[in-house]
């Protein structure tokens, strides 16, 4: 394995880790935690594998009902919920886990944890013969897999702490239901080559960053109006 190719593969889903550990400026979560969130994140790729594969036995649909059901299906359902369910398991009832803002961190870890291995396995090895795979990857598909953990994270705080059981299942499911859309919609655009679709892709990017900004913000603000509370108490 050229290891060129592995720096390119994996420097992307690093830079964009190290983006989101530093916007949380306030309450800091512990690295230990966020390293595990992004190792099993990256370990969710092994049954994410087997399942894809399983799914793509049932693909007997033809041009765009193929791409549609792959993209929403196969990759959307399958990649999203996994990455959900390593949050859940690890970080979701973790003390560190105390603010909003900590489960778009979270999110984004195990998101980021799984993009690392994927696109090794795009970079490095499926396509190691052709170095703007790589490139594209690094400023495409990467960064999507932070933008969609950023909405899964987003709404999975937002049932952590909601303020009654209705609320907090709704908004589960959006956790899921958002982010699987997101993705699928983002699959389905390129996966489809059809060029009304294809001519919508750059608004849609432009959609995905906005949104997702306009959640980390909120979020952020919370977290250092929440951190200069505290401070005003212990003061």
């Amino acid at each position: 394995m050229d290891f060129k190719l592995v720096i390119l593969a994996v420097a992307p889903a690093i830079t964009l880790v190290l983006f989101i550990y530093f916007f949380d400026k306030h309450d800091k979560e512990p690295i230990s935690l966020l390293l595990k969130v992004f190792l099993f994140g990256a370990l969710a790729v092994v049954p994410i594998v087997y399942v894809e594969d399983l799914l793509m036995t049932f693909n007997i649909f033809p041009g765009l009902a193929s791409a549609f059901y792959v993209s929403f299906i196969v990759a959307g359902f399958t990649e999203e919920f996994f990455k959900r369910l390593v949050v859940m398991k690890i970080a979701f009832k973790n003390q560190h886990y105390s603010e909003k803002l900590d489960g778009i961190v979270y999110s984004v870890m195990a998101s980021l944890g799984f993009a690392t291995v994927e696109n090794i396995m795009y970079v490095a090895i499926s396509f190691k013969d052709d170095i703007y795979v790589g490139i594209t990857r690094a400023f495409l598909s990467v960064p999507a897999h932070m933008l969609f953990g950023i909405s899964m994270g987003y709404y999975l705080s937002r049932s952590k702490y909601a303020s009654s059981t209705y609320d907090a299942n709704r908004y589960y499911k959006k956790s899921l239901i958002v982010p699987m859309i997101l993705h699928g919609t983002f699959n389905f655009i390129l996966l489809s080559n059809h060029p009304l679709l294809i001519i919508v892709f750059i608004p849609y990017l432009i959609y995905l960053w906005s949104v997702s900004i306009k959640r980390l913000r909120i979020y952020q603000l919370e977290s250092k109006n929440e951190s200069e509370y505290e401070n005003m108490i212990d003061n």
